[in-house]
């Protein structure tokens, strides 16, 4: 499975619209696209689902009818490819996650599968790609406002179809 990664798009307000036919280009034959939060504008996500199906983490700015749309939720959690991938839209700044803490995280009335493989998230307008106690954590950064800057900025890629995930965040 190929799961393309965006957030923080900010649209309309910090940029017009999404740079879709970059993005239409290195999503190309992906699976799913997971969007990290702050969308913004629901006309985002309908973009990237002519892509492929997208779902999305409520952003902390994400309102109205963005917030609501069944796309959109404060934490999915996945099974895919073999891997558990939660999608948040803040990551957790706990430095080391002892069993207990993961634990008190997951939620089976919401389906949760335990301890995650993979957490991929937005918020900081910057790309991360580390490991922790086991547990990859991405952000793709912002297609559009990186680093709080406009313009072509980053995206990311999870392969599974190794059996081992292959993380990577590029540049548009």
């Amino acid at each position: 499975m190929r799961i393309g990664l965006v957030s923080d798009t900010h649209i309309p307000q910090h940029v017009k619209e999404l740079p879709i036919a970059e993005l239409t280009e290195v999503f190309k034959g992906v699976d799913l696209i997971l969007h990290g939060g702050d969308i913004y504008a629901l006309s985002v996500l309908n973009d990237l689902e002519r892509i492929a199906p997208v779902l999305a983490s409520r952003g902390d700015d994400d309102y109205g009818e963005t917030a609501r749309d069944a796309r959109v939720q404060e934490k999915h959690v996945l099974k895919l490819g073999g891997q558990i991938i939660w999608l948040v839209h803040q990551r957790p700044y706990i430095p080391r996650m002892p069993p207990a803490w993961w634990e008190s995280r997951i939620n089976p009335e919401q389906g949760d599968f335990g301890k995650p493989n993979i957490v991929v998230f937005g918020h900081e307008h910057r790309t991360v790609l580390e490991t922790v106690d086991g547990v990859i954590f991405v952000s793709p950064g912002s297609p559009t406002f990186l680093h709080y800057t406009q313009g072509l900025g980053t995206y990311g890629i999870i392969d599974t179809d190794s059996g081992t995930p292959d993380v990577r965040v590029l540049h548009l």
